[in-house]
């Protein structure tokens, strides 16, 4: 196939939810409605991790990073489908493909590290709780954040420069909601298949080394949950720990079905849908997750409504 000029005007054609659906009315009306929910619902928590002292935890602090991860991570996709509607085409240029791909590894990245590290920090409440606020210092928790955003902008940096680099032939027509590596590789006019081994082997390590640790660390809290002598202490820390399992099922459970099982069997429709529900579906469920469910944070949200802000501790 003839090959493009990988210039500014030129542009990339995301074949995504919209394009060949007759309810593509409702489903933008359905993405927007998600998008509203999850940036109302991630912002109030974020206000209210910040302004109430009782939340001044390193929980409630990694906690305070995952709504802001989200935050990004939906925002770079739900508004441009909008505009796409609006518009009736969905096109993306060279230079924002790229840029997405940027911000989507990066989120995507950080988040599957960070829930790692939140997970550890449930493990450590639990099994050492008078040495909790001595593992889970402030700079320990900056640490895990910096480690987070650090590992995955190098990742995302690396491979958006390598992946962009290619030639791309005339057919522009990326089959897929976004700006990914493994649908854009599909346009190449080079062989990629070295490269594509290389992605595979890094999108393993950002999802199942995190992975592993998550559910070891919640095999070892359940052991000891299970001993606690307190039924009150025991629903209170399953509670808590069902929550984080909840947001880690949600997340992991579709990226690992798009990332490390084969694309032998999953279509590109398939990846579609699946790419909705972490990028859309997810961010909008998270906070309410953890908000709906924790006594604290519905506590801080009364207060807030009646009272003041408090300073903070982070």
């Amino acid at each position: 196939m003839e090959v493009w000029n990988t210039t500014l005007e030129n542009s990339f054609f995301l074949i995504g939810i919209l394009q060949d659906n007759k309810y593509s009315g409702l489903v933008c009306a359905t993405v927007t409605f998600l998008y509203l929910v999850a940036v109302i619902c991630n912002g109030v928590l974020l206000l209210l991790i910040v302004m109430d002292k009782k939340l001044h935890v390193p929980m409630y602090f990694l906690i305070s990073q995952l709504s802001l991860m989200d935050l990004l991570f939906t925002t770079v996709i739900s508004p441009k489908i909008f505009v796409d509607y609006l518009r009736g085409q969905s096109t993306i240029s060279f230079s924002g493909c790229g840029f997405q791909m940027f911000l989507v590894v990066t989120t995507g990245g950080s988040e599957d590290i960070l829930l790692a590290f939140m997970s550890y920090d449930r493990y450590v409440a639990i099994r050492h709780p008078l040495k909790y606020m001595v593992f889970m210092r402030p700079k320990v928790c900056w640490f895990m954040v910096a480690t987070s955003w650090l590992m995955a902008t190098m990742n995302a940096l690396v491979h958006t420069i390598y992946t962009m680099h290619f030639p791309f032939c005339k057919n522009r027509e990326i089959k897929h909601l976004l700006c990914e590596i493994p649908p854009l590789l599909k346009l190449a006019c080079v062989d990629t298949t070295k490269y594509q081994f290389l992605v595979y082997a890094t999108d393993v390590a950002f999802l199942l080394i995190p992975l592993s640790a998550v559910l070891a660390s919640y095999t070892l809290v359940l052991t000891v949950v299970f001993h606690v002598p307190s039924k009150q202490g025991r629903q209170k820390a399953l509670l808590t720990c069902s929550s984080h399992l909840t947001v880690v099922g949600l997340y992991y459970g579709n990226v690992l079905l798009i990332y490390v099982l084969p694309s032998t069997y999953h279509s590109p429709q398939q990846d579609n849908i699946f790419s909705v529900f972490y990028t859309i579906v997810t961010p909008a469920l998270n906070p309410l997750i953890y908000s709906l469910r924790n006594k604290d944070v519905l506590g801080a949200l009364k207060k807030l409504l009646g009272k003041g802000p408090s300073a903070s501790k982070f």
